[in-house]
């Protein structure tokens, strides 16, 4: 038995980070392109630190400006992870290091998040559809029962009770033997 009466395979989820719940906080149909980009410049950045060019990221760019106004929470997710806004472009600044085990693992766990809720969403629009069709198949059948039934008339006569077959016929639990004493 483990701790606290858990089984020792379970685990109990750990809260969120704050760059997870930034990162989970994309909007749902653009997350995976959003991450990709995230990605991309955070990889960059990860495997060249000292280069200037990969720590300057201008938001007037077309991918970046089209991105960031489908998604202006993704501005959250960058400054979550160190870069400041610096006129029209996002800095990040010497003493900000960005590691491959914490930030570019959170995008991809992030992705594998997003890809999961996606798939879940499929199934459940897939279960109401075939929830809806099986609904409207019981509707019918209904419909048709009640015609039918309609169609028979009123009922004109109440049920008879008829003696059946030529058994014993119990009455009490005692003439079977239940609840008496045999002695002993």
């Amino acid at each position: 038995m483990g701790y606290a009466g858990y089984a020792p395979g379970n685990r109990i989820a750990d809260a969120l980070t704050p760059l997870q719940q930034a990162l989970r906080s994309l909007p749902m149909d653009r997350a995976q392109e959003i991450l990709e980009l995230i990605e991309k410049l955070t990889r960059n950045v990860v495997r060249n630190p000292g280069e200037d060019k990969f720590r300057c990221v201008k938001l007037t760019n077309a991918k970046i400006a089209a991105a960031v106004a489908e998604a202006p929470t993704m501005l959250d997710v960058m400054r979550e992870m160190g870069w400041a806004v610096d006129g029209d472009s996002m800095v990040l600044p010497p003493s900000v290091r960005l590691a491959h085990e914490v930030h570019v693992v959170g995008i991809i766990d992030a992705k594998d998040y997003y890809k999961k809720e996606a798939e879940n969403e499929k199934r459940s629009q897939m279960r109401a559809a075939k929830m809806d069709a099986e609904k409207v198949g019981l509707m019918q059948q209904m419909a048709l029962d009640r015609k039918e039934k309609e169609a028979d008339g009123p009922v004109e006569h109440g049920s008879v009770a008829r003696k059946l077959g030529d058994g014993p016929n119990v009455m009490r639990a005692g003439d079977i033997g239940i609840g008496k004493s045999q002695g002993g």
